[in-house]
């Protein structure tokens, strides 16, 4: 199955960056394809006022990874108590309404504070709830992420490791029975 996978910030060297690469490398190691997104890598040109007119074509890639895939799943930090302003534009941007129609979606989170992102989940979950996406319940928060993770990437809590691959296996199942 061809899962697109987020990383839902252009903060270079973030944490987000670090869970999301995480996550491709279990949904790989179950046999699925992954499109790994990094939003640090959007053209400039998409920031352009003529953009929302004519995307650059430098985004196609990133608009073709989302359409072709069987499932999406977001990793989001939060910043100020919602998710970035870069991932709410890269979610505009895509083609409408095709782009979550219908299209499973999965949601982590993860922050520096106590409650791991609960917020931006909740409003990422609206968002897409809109966009008719079918919101997968089984969301992940991080709470503390800078603890969570050893120097290669690796979740140290073996509880929430457990919670992750549960939730990998089971967003699996229920995109292809979508």
């Amino acid at each position: 199955m061809k899962i697109c996978l987020v990383s839902g910030t252009n903060r270079p060297g973030s944490q987000t960056r670090r869970v999301a690469k995480l996550y491709q490398s279990h949904f790989e190691a179950l046999g699925h394809h992954v499109d790994f997104l990094d939003l640090v890598e959007l053209p400039e040109e998409l920031f352009r006022p003529e953009a929302y007119e004519k995307k650059p074509a430098g985004f196609s890639r990133f608009s073709q990874a989302v359409l072709g895939s069987k499932g999406l799943v977001i990793v989001s930090p939060e910043y100020n108590g919602s998710f970035p302003g870069v991932l709410k534009m890269f979610i505009d941007m895509l083609p409408f309404p095709e782009s979550f129609e219908k299209r499973p979606v999965a949601f982590v989170g993860l922050a520096a504070g106590q409650w791991g992102a609960l917020r931006p989940v909740e409003q990422l979950q609206a968002v897409f709830g809109y966009r008719n996406a079918h919101i997968f319940p089984e969301r992940i928060f991080l709470p503390r992420v800078d603890s969570l993770l050893d120097q290669d990437g690796k979740i140290t809590h073996p509880v929430i490791s457990g919670l992750i691959q549960s939730q990998i296996r089971n967003f699996c199942d229920f995109a292809a029975r979508l």
